[in-house]
This record gives structure tokens, C-alpha cells and sequence, in this order.
């Protein structure tokens, strides 16, 4: 069941995705209130597979692998809701990125130094939206790297392009991660519940269904109507 003050958003992006680290599976959602992620949610893009990966080789089990190798990289990010563009923020570098469970061990160990480093390094590249009407405002995160497409001031309809999937930050593959928080600074706000509207979610066996109002179950693949 959605929270009734819950923020409504449509999903930021066309084609299939699979969720992660949804609230509707704990709270909070990536295990901590730190930084307003309480209610934050992630979202890989995947193939007809349900494969977020394009390629699969040895680097994929020992090493660390580029980000153009991922169905999601480069993939257009959209506003979720109409609003007014309130922070933007470019230029970290897209990482390479790590499947391998070799490899998430140095990045775990340097996870510290992402979270010292603020917003840029856990957020990477960034855009904030405060929606038209409210006070709530939505970030949306891990974006490409040269990709933004709105400065402060824009005032954007929903579906507009933001700039595109990337890896920057705090992200082992690309992804989007999205959240609502009751300020634009993540370092001193707090996390707000989200509700998406009007989403297709693709079962693996039989035909999808549509759902008018709810928050994407984990590891569903979703798709925006």
C-alpha cells in the first residue's frame, strides 16, 4: 500500500528496467536515512533477456568492464514529473563498471571516500527538480557524463530529456537511482515516500500488466505507458 502523501512521479525513461533496492521491499531502501535516501529506488535497464549486460567475458568474472558494454548507458533520462530545474551538476567521470565479485571488493573499500566527497561522489552527475506546485523536490542520479540537457532555472514538462543513463558516482553499473527528499541538499534533507503512476510491469510468464498507482516491487521489470 502507498503512503497518500507520497510524491507522484512517472518513470524517467522509455524501454524495460529492472528495479532495485526498492522501498516497497524495505525501508530504508538502501539501507540507511544518510543523505535522504530512505524511499530511493534504482532502475537497470535490461534487453528482452532481462540482461542488463550486452556482453559477457572473462572480464565479466574477474575484472572491472566499460560502461558502453551495459543496455542502459547513454540511454535518455526524462523528468518524471513537470517542475523547475533547482541543481545540476556535471563533469565526474563515468566508471567502469563491476559485475565481478573480485571487483567490488576494492570499491567497497573505497566507498568512504565516495561518501566524504558529498553529493559529486555519490550522487556523480546530477539534476534536482522541484516538482510545479509543491515542495518536494526529486533528484535524479548517475547520470553520463557531458549529458545534461537543463541548467538551474529550466522549468521542464514531464517526459523532457534531462540528460542520459550513466555510471558517475557511487554506481557499480549504470543505472538511475531516483529520490524525493523535503529540500534540494541530500546532505540535509529528508527522504520523502515516492508513488509511480500508469507503468507497465512485464511478468516472465504471461502478459504484462498494467498498474495505475503503486511503487515497483524488487527486481520487477518495468516500463513506462
Amino acid at each position: 500500500m502507498t503512503r497518500p502523501d507520497a510524491v507522484a512521479l512517472r518513470l524517467p525513461f522509455a524501454g524495460t528496467w529492472r528495479v532495485e533496492n526498492s522501498p516497497a521491499r524495505r525501508v530504508p531502501s538502501h539501507g540507511t536515512h544518510l543523505f535522504a535516501t530512505t524511499y530511493a529506488i534504482d532502475f537497470v535497464a535490461v534487453d528482452e533477456h532481462r540482461r542488463s549486460g550486452s556482453t559477457r567475458d572473462w572480464r565479466t568474472w574477474v575484472a572491472t568492464e566499460p560502461p558502453e558494454r551495459f543496455v542502459g548507458f547513454g540511454v535518455p533520462v526524462l523528468a518524471p514529473v513537470a517542475g523547475t530545474v533547482v541543481r545540476v551538476h556535471d563533469g565526474e567521470p563515468d566508471h567502469q563498471a563491476r559485475r565481478s565479485q573480485l571487483a567490488l571488493v576494492p570499491y567497497a573499500l573505497t566507498q568512504a571516500s565516495r561518501a566524504r566527497d558529498g553529493a559529486a561522489g555519490l550522487a556523480g552527475n546530477h539534476v534536482v527538480l522541484r516538482p510545479t506546485g509543491g515542495d518536494a523536490h526529486v533528484l535524479l542520479a548517475h547520470l553520463r557524463r557531458g549529458s545534461l540537457q537543463v541548467a538551474p532555472g529550466d522549468r521542464v514538462g514531464f517526459g523532457q530529456p534531462l540528460g542520459a543513463c550513466g555510471n558517475s558516482g557511487n554506481s557499480t553499473e549504470p543505472h538511475v537511482h531516483l529520490q524525493a527528499m523535503d529540500g534540494p541538499d541530500g546532505t540535509t534533507a529528508r527522504g520523502l515516500p515516492v508513488v509511480f503512476l500508469d507503468y507497465r510491469v512485464h511478468t516472465r510468464r504471461g502478459a504484462p500488466h498494467v498498474v495505475a498507482r503503486g511503487v515497483p516491487g524488487e527486481r520487477e521489470v518495468v516500463e513506462a505507458l
